[in-house]
């Protein structure tokens, strides 16, 4: 069941932040705001809804005051709240720059989730496919505990993780948090740019494929690690 009162409450709500993204539409005929557009699939997929038709008929049978709560046309010869049909969320879906929606949807689960620690993990997408046939895979940022992901990134064929490593963490408030990776991610660069650009700390995992650094790491004395503080209890070592 969908909270609306989550999704469209009055500061800071997903409906806003989508008002600020470019709508792909040609004005003529236009009816339904982009954003309500976006906000109802949004709301849709939260219900369960897995295709364009399935998403027209759960609009469809939304009750008035839910369509109101989303900021639904209104009618007024009719006098009633009109929800956008299975075409007109179909064409919205298809035109809107899907990073950009990806985007504020991570900004908005991060204000709902904000947490003190953030994990970067990257999976393989059961059952999806490129347009050539290859598995798609993709690099999230998830709250610790809530495992909530507030951002995710796809992995081009062409390149790894390690390069859509920054680009992932790059619009998310960090500061003070701490950001935990797997050995792909033991990288020097990567250190740097969370501890220098965005003023948070890490904890990463070394292994074998990294001989010379875990070798060193071995050999230190636990006193060499940085101290663990009230609000991080698990540490933030430096590699």
């Amino acid at each position: 069941m969908v909270d609306l009162n989550t999704v469209v409450e009055a500061k800071g709500d997903l409906l806003k932040l989508l008002e600020s993204l470019p709508d792909p539409r040609k004005r003529r005929g236009i009816r339904h705001r982009h954003a309500v557009v976006l906000v109802v699939a949004i709301c849709g997929c939260l219900a369960g809804a897995r295709s364009y038709s399935a998403l027209g008929e759960w609009a469809a049978a939304l009750p008035q005051e839910a369509l109101e709560r989303l900021e639904c046309r209104w009618d007024s010869k009719r006098q009633y709240y009109v929800p956008p049909s299975e075409p007109t969320l179909r064409r919205a879906l298809q035109a809107v720059d899907v990073d950009l929606v990806d985007q504020q949807l991570g900004v908005w689960l991060e204000k709902k989730a904000p947490g003190t620690a953030v994990a970067v993990d990257g999976k393989t997408v059961r059952g999806a496919v490129d347009q050539n046939g290859r598995r798609l895979r993709l690099l999230s940022a998830l709250v610790h505990k809530e495992g909530v992901v507030v951002g995710q990134r796809l992995v081009p064929p062409e390149h790894n993780e390690i390069t859509e490593f920054k680009p992932l963490l790059q619009p998310l408030e960090l500061t003070g948090k701490v950001v935990t990776a797997d050995a792909h991610h033991a990288q020097r660069e990567h250190a740097r740019f969370l501890v220098e650009d965005k003023h948070a700390h890490y904890l990463f995992t070394v292994k074998g494929n990294q001989p010379a650094v875990l070798a060193d790491l071995k050999a230190l004395e636990q006193g060499a690690f940085s101290p663990c503080d009230e609000n991080h209890r698990q540490g933030s070592w430096s590699t």
